[in-house]
């Protein structure tokens, strides 16, 4: 009999090619497929996406990952403040692909002095909105892998900033190599993150092309990575929820069949 966790899962990929990302997810026997509304390395406001009858019509899932430099934990005015318009409008043009989600990195401060600030200014960020009516889909806040005065890299301190926000519904995405790479381990993690945050909404499924704890964000595929390909599996098959690739697409379709042999 097949898990109920198994039922669950929807496994995919991030899209390489935004002027096609259904033909893309198709191409590669996606269940779910990450996307940009915009260049993500921009502020650009999103514009409405030419295929969005046809990516709202799918049977393909649908997630959306936020710009980059998106920093709302800061403490600069001039950071926080796009950083927060970007949010909603990002969350806006997801709604209008039908997406369920909107990822956002936990971003950072300069130095431990104003961590408490930065967790203050995430709470913010949803009490603010929430004058406004909320986001248009939920942010799903992603764990990540470097940076000494990080909001989201070390479970401790994702657990204070849950316990900032995780009463507006925020959700949570695991990342595998962001984890791994930010010196938390693999074993044991679906169980740790949702003792910590109730849940996970998410999960990027990478290995890293760097050693335990290097503090690097640089996906690999699974066959290259540093990571034990059967403990990603295990992630994967444990954490109940949409699980998404963003390794190397030259090795992309080869992690997706590995995943689908090692979880049947």
């Amino acid at each position: 009999m097949v898990p109920d966790t198994l039922l669950r899962m929807r496994i995919g990929a991030h899209v390489r090619q935004d002027s096609d990302p259904i033909g893309f997810g198709e191409q590669l026997g996606a269940e779910v497929i990450q996307l940009f509304v915009v260049d993500p390395q921009s502020w650009d406001k999103p514009q409405p996406h030419p295929r969005a009858a046809e990516i709202k019509a799918s049977p393909i899932d649908v997630v959306v990952h936020s710009s980059y430099q998106i920093n709302v934990a800061s403490t600069n005015n001039r950071l926080r403040m796009p950083s927060r318009n970007a949010v909603a409008q990002q969350a806006k043009a997801a709604a209008d692909l039908g997406a369920f989600g909107l990822v956002v990195h936990g971003g950072h401060v300069r130095s431990d002095a104003e961590i408490e600030a930065g967790i203050v200014n995430w709470r913010k960020l949803f009490e603010r909105q929430e004058e406004k009516g909320g986001f248009a889909v939920p942010i799903i806040v992603e764990n990540t892998a470097g940076g000494n005065h990080a909001m989201a890299r070390h479970f401790d301190s994702i657990g204070r900033l849950w316990e900032a926000i995780g009463d507006f519904g925020a959700g949570f995405c695991l990342d595998t190599c962001h984890a791994w790479a930010g010196g938390e381990e693999l074993v044991g993690v679906v169980d740790r993150i949702k003792g910590i945050t109730g849940r996970i909404d998410l999960v990027h499924l990478n290995s890293s092309r760097d050693e335990f704890n290097s503090g690097a964000d640089r996906h690999a595929n699974f066959s290259e990575g540093t990571i034990d390909p059967q403990l990603l599996a295990e992630v994967c098959r444990t954490a109940g929820a949409p699980v998404v690739l963003e390794t190397p697409s030259e090795g992309m379709a080869e992690d997706l069949a590995y995943l689908r042999e090692h979880l049947g």
